[in-house]
């Protein structure tokens, strides 16, 4: 997988942390400076945490299915960059409102880190079959995502929901045309 591939997928796959981070930023009274970097944290450690779980589930069987492997790519990456555009004109149909209260705990930031990365875990699946450098992947994904995350806070601070709909509606198509994109170059190779 190309390093221009791989930023294109961290960045897909960063858009549902960066939604959520505006909401944050939007909806959480007073977000801290401290907030907003924990935040970036949360969302990157998970991002970068879960294609390594899939990597290692999915090693356990990339070699039966390797000869699969560009279907696979194209049927999750498809699968979840759908789901994202799905969510997404949901989301741009009837707005959610902020969280009741207003206030970020740890336990409301660690289910957001996780449910925003459950996407990753497929991800690293496909990994495995395609035999990416999963470390490499990992912390290209972490490190894209903590600073989507940073930044979904402070725009969300400053704007609204505007962006957060329109970023996982991007997110989502991008996923999708990498799933594309592997698929024709395994297809025509």
């Amino acid at each position: 997988m190309g390093i221009v591939t791989l930023l294109l997928l961290a960045v897909g796959l960063s858009m549902d942390a960066f939604a959520v981070s505006i909401t944050n930023g939007l909806c959480i009274k007073d977000i801290s400076k401290r907030q907003t970097l924990q935040v970036g944290l949360a969302f990157g450690l998970a991002q970068g945490i879960m294609p390594i779980l899939g990597y290692l589930a999915g090693q356990t069987f990339s070699k039966a299915i390797s000869s699969l492997d560009h279907w696979i790519a194209l049927i999750l990456l498809g699968a979840i960059g759908g789901k994202m555009i799905l969510e997404a004109v949901k989301e741009m149909k009837e707005p959610e409102s902020c969280p009741v209260g207003g206030i970020l705990t740890t336990k409301m930031l660690i289910l957001q880190a996780i449910a925003t990365s459950i996407d990753a875990l497929a991800v690293g699946v496909s990994f495995a079959v395609m035999n990416v450098n999963i470390w490499v992947a990992s912390s290209f994904i972490a490190c894209t995502t903590f600073l989507f995350g940073v930044a979904g806070v402070i725009i969300g601070k400053k704007s609204g929901f505007f962006l957060k709909s329109k970023a996982e509606l991007a997110g989502g198509a991008i996923l999708v045309l990498i799933g594309v994109k592997i698929f024709i170059e395994h297809t025509l190779s």
